[in-house]
């Protein structure tokens, strides 16, 4: 028998996997919370005992996502790569195979958050932006290992690539949505993969 503890847990992970789910395929606006009740099977009164609003619930569900993939590249065998530049290419390679996943959604919510909340909530759009940073943060460090590693001739920016690099991922993401063609995914970040091999 579940504990009152595991009954709760239990009922505010269902609303934010369903919640991180309708987003996703949505968006934040077209998704209700009546929607999100119905199919969590959880009542209103239930959904304001975990939350104050659906903001609070946009805020968790984005977090959860971001966390969620965050952990799971960490975890990825390209991360095991000695060689920082090897390990960025790979960090694509890995990218690649993951968007033709046919069960892996074509979406992020943190890029859908950002084109759809950044004007009318600013709490979504900065928490947005800072999980951007910690990921370009991230791309930055191995970066300038291969920097340090390899000696340019030409300066390099490596934040500015970094942003560049997650700029190439969203944007092809919006990309698909519009052309439903899933080798765009290959071709761009294929691309992108070509260009960070030149610069060094």
């Amino acid at each position: 028998m579940k504990t009152k503890t595991q009954k709760t847990q239990s009922g505010k992970v269902q609303l934010l996997e369903v919640a991180q789910r309708l987003m996703l395929a949505k968006g934040y606006t077209a998704t209700s919370v009546d929607e999100i009740c119905q199919q969590a099977d959880l009542s209103k009164g239930s959904f304001f005992h975990y939350f104050e609003s659906k903001e609070e619930l946009g805020k968790a569900a984005l977090d959860g996502f971001y966390f969620r993939q965050k952990e799971g590249m960490l975890q990825a065998e390209f991360r095991k790569e000695a060689d920082p530049l090897k390990r960025v290419e790979s960090l694509i390679d890995f990218l690649i195979q993951a968007f033709k996943n046919p069960d892996i959604p074509k979406s992020c919510l943190i890029g859908n958050f950002s084109q759809e909340l950044s004007e009318t909530h600013p709490e979504i759009r900065k928490l947005c932006a800072d999980h951007f940073a910690d990921w370009a943060e991230s791309v930055k460090s191995d970066l300038d290992e291969a920097k340090t590693k390899y000696k340019p001739h030409t300066p390099l920016d490596t934040q500015s690539i970094a942003d560049y690099l997650i700029a190439v991922i969203e944007g092809t993401l919006i990309l698909y949505k519009a052309k439903k063609d899933i080798k765009i995914f290959e071709k761009n970040l294929g691309h992108l993969k070509l260009y960070v091999q030149s610069i060094f």
